[in-house]
């Protein structure tokens, strides 16, 4: 049975990833060794991160004031890594509270300076993006998270500020264009749209890096990974060499125009579905706020949670148990997820609501 991947991270990536990533475990490019066994230091890696790093700067239409980093740590080590580099003692940062993980990025940003939350729907649950934002000019940047895969909503804006904007694009980076131009950081974890867990990619503005008033251990400091090119220690070779392959198919694809069509095709066939049927109900509470990438929803009556994924189940479809801190379901719809497997989960849902409505 074919089977519809929805998991929100570790998540689905291109087939053809897989077939060529099997290979090069094996036997990478004839050389008799495993790509997990040659030096990082070798001119076959060389190559590949080099690739890695082209194909940010070229999909992202990236100029030369920014640095590309490929590291490791999760976004998770960024929500303390970012506030360690850009913000000194008696410096303030603004942050946006949007959900799980940009509560985590505020808790790490306090331990290295000031923090103003200049807004948060923490009170209606995280249903939604809070509109009304006015940035003070004194904040050394502005942090945000693009897309919240626990609540399932995303930022289609960005906020107005004369500092710069940090963002947190673990879940919907390279899911659609974004104007780079106006952030002095982005990060993101791999594991979604990118490639497997164990890259992080940072994109730094590089007037940025090296202005840190505090002593910085040289692994936490962006400074000394844009001098070392991402290999001041040995990288995630194999993560970055899946996530060279991902970003080739993007490319092959037609770029992030390309993705950002077929990732709206998904969507409205999904939220088409959950706003006209009976048995469930959307998370988010204003449309316009609705995740492309992560589609959160609850049944109407409590018990028709497990039937509900029983029949998922039986059809293949894998991962739509929402996140434990919230219930309900999720479905995840990354890159590599094709509309053909959102289609099934809405026959799914149809059919679910015919039986039990």
């Amino acid at each position: 049975m074919k089977k519809h991947n929805f998991n929100a991270g570790p998540s689905i990536l291109p087939s053809e990833v897989f077939a060529q990533a099997a290979e090069a475990m094996v036997n990478y490019q004839d050389s008799g060794l495993s790509l997990l066994e040659i030096s990082h230091r070798s001119k076959e890696f060389e190559a590949v991160i080099a690739e890695a790093e082209a194909l940010v700067r070229e999909l992202l239409g990236l100029t030369d004031d920014f640095a590309v980093l490929f590291l490791s740590g999760g976004a998770s080590s960024q929500f303390f890594m970012a506030p360690m580099n850009l913000l000194n003692e008696g410096e303030t940062a603004g942050y946006l509270d949007t959900g799980s993980w940009s509560s985590k990025a505020i808790k790490e940003a306090k331990l290295f300076g000031k923090v103003e939350v200049l807004a948060s729907s923490k009170a209606e649950n995280y249903a939604y993006i809070p509109s009304q934002v006015e940035v003070p000019g004194h904040l050394k940047y502005l942090h945000l998270t693009s897309n919240n895969t626990i609540f399932g909503t995303q930022y289609h804006w960005w906020p107005a500020a004369s500092v710069p904007l940090v963002a947190d694009m673990s879940s919907d980076i390279f899911s659609r264009p974004v104007d780079v131009s106006r952030f002095g950081l982005i990060y993101a974890g791999a594991q979604k749209n990118m490639g497997p867990a164990g890259v992080t990619l940072v994109i730094l503005r590089k007037d940025l890096a090296g202005k840190a008033q505090r002593p910085l251990p040289a692994m936490l400091d962006y400074q000394v990974h844009i001098e070392n090119g991402s290999m001041y220690n040995t990288p995630p070779v194999y993560a970055i060499y899946l996530s060279m392959l991902t970003l080739r198919w993007i490319k092959e694809q037609g770029g992030l125009k390309a993705m950002d069509k077929r990732n709206r095709e998904k969507a409205r066939l999904f939220y088409h579905e959950l706003d006209h049927n009976p048995l469930f109900k959307g998370n988010v509470i204003a449309p316009e706020d609705r995740s492309l990438m992560n589609a959160t929803f609850l049944p109407l009556r409590p018990e028709l949670e497990k039937p509900f994924l029983d029949q998922c189940k039986a059809a293949g479809i894998e991962g739509l148990k929402g996140h434990r801190s919230v219930g309900g379901f999720r479905a995840s719809m990354y890159n590599a997820m094709p509309v053909e497997s959102v289609q099934v989960l809405v026959e799914v849902m149809k059919d679910f609501a015919r039986a039990n409505g």
